[in-house]
């Protein structure tokens, strides 16, 4: 038996192990045959999707010949965040992989401070009809319009980073806002007096319809209420994303309330709000999102003290991935996959992978 064929049974086995079926009941739902009950089948196709199987993907591909193509929809990145440049580097690394299985994946860019862009790039992808569509909708009104576009297209969408209130994707993969938002709260409760003061700060554009910031703070809200902790909690939104109005905004802030004592950040541009502290040389509490370099470097120096990250480049691998075995398998994918939170140190960042 070659060594293919071992790997192929190998994993067959693992999946019938962890089922807790036999291998024939495995063999029926990949090839998508009768005799098995929907909950069977919901938790192999769960345990094959968590485990990444393919099975014998190159010969059943290469049988059907048919072709599929898949568009993907993120933010650019930019001189003010580098975050998006990890999912970029999920979706070249699932390109990778299923270019040898007959997918052709079109990446398309928009600006994540210009809705125009993004509502531009939207109509190019559904001119081109493609058999499934991965996007960050970071715009919440209008993704919901190009969802329903899809829909009406009959294409098969995966959502990242953000969901969508009522979504009708095939699947989301990526953080659970409000219990990230909920976590930070929990790590700030360990760090600070039942008086002290907590200053909230949202840094977008289009914070009113950025959903992930929105139910972030919902969830770090919801921390204190439920745990009936009295800190007073402010906040601001600072709508201009250069340093400069960061800088403004924050001053302000500290002027009016001098006594703050943590700040929460709702995204990645912790790293523009740790510049403010060292150079006001204020000893503030400091914790923010995402495990991007900059944020890296200021939490080494001990400017940050926490970031909370999500994978993700695993989220848009995994996005792919998910639209491939769909289409190709008619493999039923998990509706909500939710990024592990992790809670990244100074101690521990060197062990991190993104």
């Amino acid at each position: 038996m070659s060594k293919k064929v071992n790997a192929e049974l190998t994993g067959v086995k693992e999946i019938a192990r962890r089922a807790k079926v036999s291998i024939a009941t495995v063999d029926r739902v990949i090839h998508n045959r009768i005799g098995v009950s929907e909950k069977t089948k919901e938790k192999i196709n769960k345990i094959i999707l968590e485990l990444n199987y393919q099975p014998n993907l190159l010969a059943q591909r290469l049988a059907s010949r048919k072709i599929f193509k898949l568009a993907t929809l993120i933010p650019k990145g930019s001189d003010e965040t580098s975050f998006w440049e990890a999912p970029l580097k999920g979706i070249e690394q699932a390109n990778s992989e299923l270019n040898q299985f007959g997918v052709n994946i079109e990446i398309y860019l928009f600006d994540q401070n210009l809705k125009e862009s993004f509502v531009k790039q939207s109509k190019i992808i559904l001119k081109s009809n493609p058999d499934g569509i991965l996007f960050a909708p970071s715009f919440t009104n209008e993704s919901i319009i190009f969802s329903e576009k899809c829909k009406s297209q009959n294409i098969p969408y995966v959502l990242i980073d953000s969901d969508l209130p009522n979504s009708g994707s095939l699947s989301y993969m990526g953080p659970n806002l409000y219990h990230s938002g909920y976590l930070g709260a929990n790590l700030i409760s360990y760090l600070t007096k039942p008086t002290d003061k907590i200053l909230v700060v949202n840094i977008s554009k289009e914070i009113d319809t950025h959903h992930h910031l929105l139910k972030k703070s919902e969830g770090f809200r919801a921390y204190f209420k439920d745990n009936k902790l009295q800190n007073p909690i402010l906040q601001i939104d600072v709508r201009n994303t250069d340093y400069q109005s960061i800088q403004r905004s924050l001053s302000k802030a500290l002027k009016d309330d001098d006594d703050i004592k943590v700040f929460f950040i709702t995204n990645s541009r912790v790293s523009d709000v740790a510049r403010f502290l060292e150079q006001s040389k204020k000893k503030i509490v400091l914790i923010g999102f995402d495990f991007l370099q900059k944020n890296i470097d200021y939490l080494k120096s001990g400017v940050i003290d926490f970031l909370i990250c999500q994978k993700p480049q695993e989220q848009a691998y995994r996005g792919v991935m998910a639209l491939y075995q769909h289409l190709a398998f008619a493999i039923t994918v998990e509706k909500k996959y939710f990024m592990p939170i992790d809670i990244i140190t100074k101690e521990n960042y060197t062990y991190y992978r993104n």
